[in-house]
């Protein structure tokens, strides 16, 4: 399939632009994206209606490059979350910006993965679902290229898998798998202690349907976290991975490396300090990295907690998402309205910040004096103060809080240059 991933992505220019994406022309409609895309249009000029979301072209080629250098520096390899996006062609940037593979954590997601030639896929889940294992076991029997990892974290979880596997087809493969560490008690999924760990392990060496290759983990999870919390949790990890080894729980002959993975997007300094000290093993490691909302950054919950606001030094993500509103109501000196609400932006962890305001025949100049107080469907609401001289008409652009809960609210993303020329369109798969 890889040898063909230009050609899958190609098929999405194809499509024909309609009613369907919200925020494009009106008169764009019945042209194919790859042509709409190829008039380079203006976002403020061009036609758009609001509320549109665009993604700046030059963020995300920072974001893309700087994780790239960081992964690469760290001795890292990179398999970033694509539940973040469900991009396919922000997938292949990714690649090509070094990822090994993807993340994913759900069956759909590995489908749309797969549809698009994504040759590499680590499944952040247990996989119990039979028809979906079954699915698996035929793509990997029938492409001796894919490579696919997914979570294990109970014996019963190895039961289910194995029954589903079990004379799934000549050629199959068996399945690779990962002990995932719990982060602790009240944390998510995960085995909760190195003996329930063992026994885990054990549970897949007695069955041939399942490979044993590594222990992964998520350390956002680690209860009331902090920098010694979690590099405390990740060298328990690395603790795990050296015990299995001792044991000689990866002596399969057919396995080439041994799969040590973490790293949401908040702590994953913390997993570049923890995985440089992992001792020699008798296999070569793969320390897989998987932070997955870099790719646009956020003005919200990432800008916030970004290892890159710790070490300063290794660079900084730039906010790639602008959520373009315009103001439809001016009830009071201290309340307006814009077209734009939770059908629209993120809510979940923030509010949208107003940051720009774009009146026709005047500069862009800065949303002083305008925070969103709250969201209605398609409305937020506005709180004013005198200095914000904002009119009924006015373009109103909005920082979003949270990438993976505002790309799954777009189907078809604009990305726009500095001065506004749209030079690309990035089709989403929710």
């Amino acid at each position: 399939m890889s040898t063909g991933k230009a050609d899958y992505l190609s098929h999405l220019a194809e499509e024909r632009v309609d009613a369907r994406f919200k925020g494009l022309p009106p008169d764009a409609d019945g042209l194919t994206v790859g042509e709409l895309a190829a008039q380079r249009r203006n976002l403020f000029t061009g036609g758009f209606t609001t509320p549109v979301l665009a993604l700046s072209a030059e963020r995300l080629t920072h974001n893309l490059e700087l994780m790239e250098t960081y992964a690469a520096r760290h001795g890292l390899s990179f398999a970033p979350h694509g539940k973040t996006s469900m991009a396919p062609q922000l997938f292949q940037r990714q690649i090509e910006h070094g990822a090994w593979g993807i993340t994913l954590a759900v069956p759909h997601q590995v489908r749309v993965a797969r549809a698009f030639g994504i040759q590499r896929v680590f499944l952040a889940n247990e996989l119990v679902d039979p028809a979906a294992l079954r699915w698996i076991a035929a793509e990997l029997a029938a492409d001796p290229g894919f490579r696919f990892v997914c979570y294990v974290d109970s014996v019963r979880g190895v039961a289910l898998m194995d029954a589903a596997l079990t004379g799934a087809g000549a050629g199959a493969r068996p399945l690779d798998v990962v002990v995932e560490l719990g982060a602790g008690e009240g944390a998510r999924t995960g085995v909760r202690t190195e003996a329930e760990c063992a026994a885990v392990a054990d549970a897949v060496a007695a069955v041939p349907s399942l490979r044993l290759v590594g222990v992964a983990g998520y350390e956002g999870e680690v209860p009331q976290a902090d920098p010694e919390r979690v590099r405390a949790w990740l060298r328990r990890l690395v603790a795990l991975a050296t015990d299995f080894d001792k044991a000689g729980r990866f002596a399969d002959a057919s396995i080439e490396e041994i799969v040590v993975s973490a790293g949401g997007s908040a702590w994953f300094d913390a997993v570049a300090d923890v995985f440089a000290e992992i001792p020699e093993l008798s296999l070569p490691v793969l320390r897989l990295l998987r932070s997955g909302a870099y790719v646009s950054h956020d003005d919200g919950r990432y800008r916030e907690v970004t290892p890159f606001n710790r070490v300063p030094e290794e660079g900084a993500l730039e906010p790639a998402f602008r959520l373009w509103t315009q103001v439809v109501s001016r009830p009071s000196p201290e309340q307006a309205f814009v077209n734009a609400g939770k059908r629209d932006a993120a809510y979940d962890l923030d509010l949208p910040l107003p940051q720009v305001v774009r009146r026709e025949g005047a500069p862009e100049r800065s949303a002083t004096g305008i925070s969103v107080t709250g969201l209605s469907d398609q409305h937020a609401w506005l709180r004013t103060t005198p200095e914000a001289d904002l009119e009924v008409g006015d373009w109103l652009g909005l920082g979003l809080s949270h990438p993976c809960t505002s790309f799954d609210k777009w189907q078809l993303i604009p990305v726009t240059e500095a001065d506004g020329t749209v030079v690309d369109y990035i089709r989403t798969f929710f």
